[in-house]
């Protein structure tokens, strides 16, 4: 269903809306049905990704050398709304197609790219990157985790947590520094197949919402990989970093503004059907204003989001201006959503609700990618 929302959006064109109406099929038809399972399971089944690969839902923007889609960055865009809007949650598509396999499809040798990609486009390898340590979080300078050359291999020791897709994953990112007396210059980007020897996934981790989401921490103990493992340069891992990580973050903006818009038009329904002292609720000036404010709210976000979107499409966002769309989206999704709550009284307490889903579902999106803190300081910088 359309948002209620009356502002006209220009950015997508033809092409990304018929993918839009493949992807809420999919949605209806496979994921819908599964949320339940998935959440007791911890973790989306492997059938889904290669469903999800046989309709090019996986790596829109990649190469079609590669099996990728060739769409640019609306395709994906496309992706991150309708999952935002659906309420489906726990799917990991999104940090695989559009954070990770880009950093192998643009550092990656072609032997790399030959033995990983096609496997990505379909499903059938799923992707994750280790960057976060129980000590290192948003400050990726601060990582312990090594990987010493010994001859033509890199010895990797460390402990990943708060991963996603951790427990799925077939081929991890491992951020591990090789020169550690450089701090954040000795930073590098490894590749490591989740059957090497020494590498072991650990518990899912037990959060707060995304059930299904397969969050895990990951461990190395003496895990051997061959140096053409390495993506791109030996100790530019931090740039890399640094020139992908405004991609991520805006994702998270994406699916935030879906998200409100879908929370927001759920809600103004609710309050027209639900009666409270012999009239819906809706009638109330308390309900009619509330809502009012957040519709305004919402409308801002989402003109910023497709303000940078079209930025994006001429690949011209930059570090601040995702740091932005993150802050700006996600710390008035979490307002918005808080408020709309509200208004469900003790139904927004119900998890069977839409609204409570979302609730705490979208509570991390102001902490991974790096928290609000890390945004206002990355966006400081620029002034």
């Amino acid at each position: 269903m359309d948002s209620i929302l009356t502002f006209p959006r220009s950015v997508f064109r033809e092409d990304h809306e018929m993918l839009r109406t493949t992807v809420r099929r999919f949605l209806e038809r496979e994921c819908k049905p599964r949320q339940a399972q998935w959440d007791k399971d911890g973790k989306v089944d492997r059938e889904t990704w290669l469903k999800a690969g046989r309709e090019g839902l996986l790596c829109a923007t990649m190469d079609p050398e590669w099996g990728g889609g060739g769409g640019d960055f609306g395709h994906a865009a496309v992706i991150v709304e309708e999952i935002g809007r659906s309420g489906v949650s726990g799917l990991g598509f999104g940090l695989h197609s559009d954070v990770v396999a880009p950093y192998i499809e643009r550092l990656g040798t072609p032997a790399q790219k030959a033995q990983w990609l096609l496997q990505c486009a379909t499903g059938e390898v799923i992707l994750a990157i280790a960057m976060s340590e129980p000590g290192a979080g948003s400050d990726l300078k601060a990582i312990r985790t090594t990987a010493r050359r010994e001859g033509d291999e890199y010895v990797i020791n460390g402990a990943k947590t708060f991963i996603s897709n951790g427990l799925n994953c077939d081929l991890v990112v491992v951020v591990a520094k090789t020169e550690p007396e450089l701090g954040a210059k000795g930073v590098s980007l490894i590749l490591v197949e989740a059957d090497r020897a020494g590498f072991r996934k650990g518990r899912k981790l037990d959060k707060m919402g995304q059930e299904a989401a397969d969050t895990a921490e990951l461990f190395f103990e003496d895990v051997r990989v061959p140096v053409t493992n390495i993506l791109g340069e030996e100790n530019k891992g931090f740039a890399y970093l640094m020139q992908e990580l405004a991609q991520e973050r805006f994702v998270i903006a994406l699916g935030a503004a879906a998200k409100m818009e879908a929370m927001f038009d759920e809600t103004v329904r609710y309050t027209k059907e639900r009666v409270v002292f012999g009239k819906p609720l809706f009638d109330f000036q308390n309900t009619r204003f509330k809502l009012a404010e957040i519709k305004v709210r919402t409308t801002a976000v989402r003109m910023m989001v497709d303000q940078y979107l079209g930025e994006h499409l001429r690949r011209k966002l930059t570090v601040q201006e995702g740091a932005m769309a993150k802050l700006f989206a996600t710390e008035e999704l979490g307002k918005a959503l808080d408020e709309l709550l509200q208004l469900y009284g003790g139904y927004g307490y119900m998890m069977e609700y839409p609204i409570t889903r979302a609730f705490v579902d979208s509570r991390v999106t102001r902490i991974y990618g790096g928290t609000s803190e890390v945004m206002k300081e990355l966006i400081s910088r620029s002034l």
